[in-house]
């Protein structure tokens, strides 16, 4: 098991590769997109996983099967804000780091997919979907190209903590 981020001397590195094949496998396991990065990260901010997992569901499929921003950005986001704890709504220099970390991860993600749009991301021509989630089978996981979004997020984020990191 991986070490805290957050061991009162600092941070230590992420290993990338392993968070990303961490947050694949949760969404192969059934977990929507948000809460499969989300899980990924969470024992990094020592928070439970089913906490992570209930305050994630909420995006997945691009905001409750809305199909607007992909659920794996949101979680990236999410563990974003898990990172640079803007809890105090006075501190702008905090939440200006917060919203360029954001623009930030969101420009690599569109760079390295086409763009953050679920619908976009998946061929859709249709703006939402029934909030009914469609079942988990072999023929959902092979027409949908989303474990690799959820391992791209996964990466991205654990790229930005390892870029923090060497900066500290």
């Amino acid at each position: 098991m991986e070490s805290i981020l957050f061991d009162g001397n600092g941070m230590e590195r992420v290993d990338v590769e392993q968070r990303a094949e961490k947050a694949r496998r949760f969404f192969l396991e059934g977990y929507n997109c948000a809460q499969a990065v989300v899980l990924a990260y969470c024992d990094l901010f020592d928070i439970s996983p089913s906490l992570a997992a209930s305050i994630s569901a909420p995006l997945g499929g691009g905001m409750g099967r809305l199909r607007e921003v992909c659920g794996a950005v949101s979680g990236m986001f999410m563990v974003a804000g898990l990172f640079y704890k803007n809890d105090v709504p006075s501190d702008m220099t905090k939440r200006k780091i917060v919203y360029s970390t954001v623009q930030d991860l969101a420009e690599k993600s569109k760079a390295l997919n086409g763009s953050i749009i679920c619908r976009e991301l998946l061929g859709l021509d249709h703006k939402s979907d029934s909030p009914t989630p469609e079942a988990r089978t072999e023929t959902y996981y092979k027409r949908r190209p989303c474990a690799d979004y959820v391992a791209s997020a996964a990466r991205l984020i654990g790229e930005k903590l390892n870029e923090v990191s060497e900066e500290m």
